[in-house]
């Protein structure tokens, strides 16, 4: 037995050359994986004369910073302040993203950590709503909205974002991993439920809603919410940015620079914790 063990957990001796040739492999998928993001990044420092090039070039000749002095002027000129196209993004985005998490856990508790009768249904429903896509539900969601009367308000595009199943899901199959025995020892030591959640169960599944908020903020970040936004005081940012944007051809460095200061936060939110992000694609495993 002990001879068996030893085998199982010898490892896979490889040579230099297959270990050269593995890493080969791995840096091609890699650069053609991050092509799109470097051709962006070089087209928004492109002059107006290299953008059109064909075959398109992967490289600048004459970096130039026209297109985003462009970008913020058109921006400042507007009757609405830059500023508040801003504002409104980091709000809806930092409500939606903490509201979301917040609910999700609270739902998520329950459905992993105990036992009711509808709770196998409520799981059901749940794996079935992930089959559908946001456009499936545009117009019973726009309907919704609008009986609610929160058509051209913030609430129109926070409150979607609090009900993705995605979030309930992932949270769901990280709380399933913490052992009962660390929740039992919280209730001896006088713990309620919702103290339980917040002390215990939260700091445990760190790498669920890190993710989550990396996956809803880039979501509600580039949205424009056109369908549900009217007043131009409450539109965000990617709509001030795409009008600019749609100019003509004239503008085409402009759309460069819009797509690439789009793509900034997005990218240092997941820099910042894609370690977390990385433990979460390998053990949130999809486990029933």
């Amino acid at each position: 037995m002990a001879k068996l063990n030893a085998a199982s957990h010898k490892k896979v001796n490889r040579s230099v050359y297959g270990n050269a040739v593995i890493f080969v492999i791995l840096f091609i998928f890699g650069m053609f994986t991050a092509l799109p993001l470097w051709y962006t990044v070089v087209s928004a420092f492109k002059p107006f004369d290299e953008i059109f090039i064909f075959p398109p070039r992967l490289y600048v000749r004459r970096p130039t910073l026209d297109n985003f002095v462009l970008m913020f002027q058109l921006a400042t000129n507007m009757w609405v302040p830059f500023s508040r196209y801003l504002f409104n993004s980091l709000f809806i985005c930092v409500v939606g993203t903490v509201g979301h998490i917040l609910i999700a856990s609270l739902a998520a508790y329950p459905l992993a950590k105990h036992s009711f009768a509808a709770k196998k249904a409520i799981n059901e429903i749940i794996v079935l709503a992930l089959l559908f896509t946001p456009q499936v539900t545009y117009i019973p969601l726009y309907i919704v909205m609008s009986r609610l009367h929160l058509i051209d308000t913030y609430w129109a595009l926070i409150l979607p974002a609090w009900q993705m199943t995605l979030g309930l899901y992932l949270m769901k199959q990280f709380m399933t991993q913490i052992p009962d025995s660390l929740l039992e020892a919280g209730k001896i030591d006088g713990a309620n439920e919702l103290l339980i959640w917040w002390k215990i169960v939260m700091p445990n599944v760190k790498p669920a809603w890190l993710t989550l908020t990396i996956l809803l903020f880039q979501q509600l970040w580039n949205q424009t919410g056109g369908s549900f936004i009217f007043s131009e005081n409450l539109k965000v940012l990617p709509t001030l940015l795409q009008q600019i944007a749609a100019g003509g051809i004239a503008r085409a460095g402009v759309g460069a620079a819009v797509a690439l200061f789009l793509m900034i936060p997005p990218i240092i939110l997941f820099i910042i914790s894609q370690s977390s992000v990385m433990e979460t694609m390998v053990s949130a495993g999809i486990k029933g």
